[in-house]
């Protein structure tokens, strides 16, 4: 009898085409690539497309792994992995310059089931730093590792290491020079420095939250941090409950923006508070703490927030922020400005 049931059942599958993984729960996979300055005077429609085709490759490859049935955290890293390869976002390769020249990486990664969370700060050699946030989530007793222990800790476990010339972009070095001038030219009156990159003002950030057919979410977070950062400067994106926050009770979160106005806002737990005590959407909660809270104190940024059932809210103050979202029918949507 047993024996004949779970052939109808095999039948009906096939008849419908659903397999195991396909008749569990929802998937959904959202991201970003960085708020800033974004419009589209600014964007000439070979960089547009370009973002676009890397985002929605990142996205593709995280729903991929969706699909068949894996984790929402191996989503995340594969996604913000490929975005880091990419020299258009501030985060692996792309990453922007420091005071002194040099290119130090930021990044954090959080499973929503356990509240396990890992992330390295100030790093110079770790080719994807969102790897090495999940190593110290998964191979180490903590949840921050910074600067040369990170990258000791990295190199032990095995991630790949690079040369620090790696980093290095001619658009990210103009950027800094186009900053360096801006300082040298401020205590002159009527002087005027006109932008090289007028698309990106001070900041930006690579972000994923994804669920998975468990039910379960994760975020994460990676940057290169600020253009002309001060030495030692570390932003909100390795600041778990700043930059980035997941809970299966309440909300996934990953947020880009002016760092410091996160963190003294601790924005990502916020919004997971808002959702998980108040019982507020996902996008009631993120309006609420990114053009009230956010907006209140100066700061600009935005955020990507997803819950366990799979809805979703990408709110921001600033000019722009690419953003996208996949889910269920493996539709790859992707928006850069506000309108």
């Amino acid at each position: 009898m047993l024996k004949r049931l779970a052939l109808f059942t095999a039948i009906l599958m096939f008849a419908f085409g659903a397999t195991a993984e396909e008749s569990k729960g929802k998937i959904m996979l959202v991201v970003h690539g960085g708020a800033g300055t974004i419009t589209r005077k600014n964007m000439t429609p070979e960089m547009e497309q370009q973002y676009r085709a890397t985002l929605e490759e990142a996205m593709r490859a995280g729903h991929a792994i969706l699909a068949k049935g894996g984790t929402s955290l191996d989503a995340v890293e594969a996604t913000i992995r490929l975005l880091e390869d990419s020299p258009l976002f501030n985060a692996g390769k792309g990453a922007v310059f420091t005071h002194e020249g040099k290119n130090e990486l930021d990044a954090s990664i959080m499973d929503g089931k356990t509240l396990k969370a890992g992330a390295v700060a100030g790093v110079t050699i770790i080719k994807n730093p969102i790897t090495a946030a999940r190593a110290v989530m998964e191979k180490s007793k903590h949840v921050l590792m910074v600067g040369r222990g990170a990258e000791l800790f990295a190199t032990k476990m095995g991630i790949e290491i690079v040369d620090p010339s790696y980093f290095w972009t001619e658009r990210r070095w103009k950027s800094l020079q186009q900053e360096l001038l801006k300082e040298e030219e401020s205590s002159k009156p009527k002087a005027e420095v006109i932008p090289m990159f007028p698309d990106e003002k001070k900041y930006g950030t690579v972000g994923v939250v994804a669920l998975d057919r468990d039910g379960n979410l994760a975020a994460g977070t990676s940057t290169g941090g600020m253009t002309n950062k001060m030495f030692g400067r570390v932003g909100d994106s390795p600041i778990i409950g700043a930059g980035t926050y997941a809970d299966n009770h309440s909300c996934a979160v990953s947020a880009t923006g002016d760092g410091e106005y996160f963190i003294r806002l601790g924005v990502a737990r916020d919004i997971a508070a808002l959702v998980a005590y108040r019982g507020m959407t996902v996008q009631q909660a993120s309006d609420e703490v990114i053009h009230k809270k956010l907006q209140a104190l100066g700061g600009t940024g935005g955020v990507i927030v997803l819950d366990a059932k799979g809805n979703f809210a990408m709110p921001f103050n600033s000019e722009g922020m690419y953003r996208g979202w996949i889910g269920e029918d493996g539709k790859a949507n992707v928006l850069i400005y506000k309108d």
